[in-house]
């Protein structure tokens, strides 16, 4: 049998989607599927609303949705699913004429050293006598699951649940490094200086969501170690009817670890009991800038 022109299963791997095109004939044996027979991957995710003209069957996913599994390489970041085929019984009950089929689907993007929407440029005290030319730091911000054991797979979340970040330098060759978030920005669009803005991280480590009514947003102590920090923010969205797809990029910084905390280098949530803003490490003083709006933000 001569070659089909198009794949009976295509795939396209874009920024933030993979869109699956189905050959009708996906066999090539004149036998046409039904869009009802086909889903994507183990949430059994459904196909645009077929056209009965058209040959193909397409399904358009997130990479997180229809339970896709992240695989992280040291230079790729791998989405996997599978398209299923799972064909109804005919009319007579004892015999079937087509078998179910699995096409396993991945879409493999380079790693960047970076997991926010725009470039990250880390800053830190200088100790040039100490750092050999050649180092280099790679930051990396993720999604964990509620027991912060690994990194969570959907980035879709409800109004009521709670984000969780974990940030993380890896600092090979360094004197010990210590991590710290001076700003998170949730924008509609990848553009951070866009329009709505929410900064819940501002002021050079100020988690001013913290102090939202009926918010349980806060860093999270102790460290898992001093070059790592977490955080805990509830999930919103914007008013207005802008969707509900938020946009989040953070400026992550380091200082040397035998260097206390500061004005400077801090990590400050609101305690709503005491009615303070209190450190994560250091002295209480540190923070007190979080309610002038006077912190010394390190450019």
């Amino acid at each position: 049998r001569a070659l089909s022109p198009r794949p009976a299963v295509a795939v396209r791997c874009q920024e933030g989607q993979l869109v699956v095109t189905v050959s009708r004939d996906l066999f090539g044996t004149g036998r046409l599927v039904r869009a009802a027979e086909l889903s994507l991957g183990t949430a059994a995710c459904l196909p645009l609303s077929p056209n009965p003209a058209q040959a193909f069957i397409t399904f358009v996913a997130a990479l997180h949705e229809c339970g896709s599994a992240l695989q992280v390489t040291s230079d790729s970041l791998i989405y996997r699913t599978t398209l299923f085929y799972k064909p109804t019984h005919s009319g007579n009950p004892l015999i079937v004429r087509a078998t179910p089929a699995e096409v396993p689907i991945e879409c493999h993007y380079p790693r960047r050293s970076n997991v926010s929407s725009g470039a990250v440029h880390p800053t830190w005290a200088p100790f040039l006598s100490t750092v050999a030319a050649k180092e280099r730091l790679q930051f990396s911000l993720r999604l964990m699951d509620d027991e912060w054991s690994k990194e969570r797979l959907s980035n879709g979340f409800q109004l009521g649940d709670s984000l969780r970040f974990q940030a993380d330098v890896t600092s090979e060759g360094h004197v010990p490094l210590r991590l710290f978030v001076d700003q998170c920005v949730a924008t509609a669009t990848p553009d951070r200086s866009s329009s709505p803005r929410y900064a819940f991280i501002d002021l050079g480590g100020c988690l001013v969501d913290s102090r939202a009514e009926n918010t349980g947003s806060a860093f999270i102590s102790p460290r898992p170690r001093p070059e790592s920090l977490r955080f805990l923010v509830d999930a919103f969205k914007f008013a207005g009817g802008v969707g509900n797809l938020l946009y989040i990029s953070c400026h992550l910084r380091v200082s040397p670890a035998a260097e206390a905390p500061n004005p400077w280098n801090k990590a400050c949530s609101f305690s709503k009991a005491s009615g303070l803003w209190a450190p994560l490490e250091g002295t209480a003083a540190i923070c007190s800038c979080c309610d002038t709006g006077t912190c010394p933000f390190p450019g």
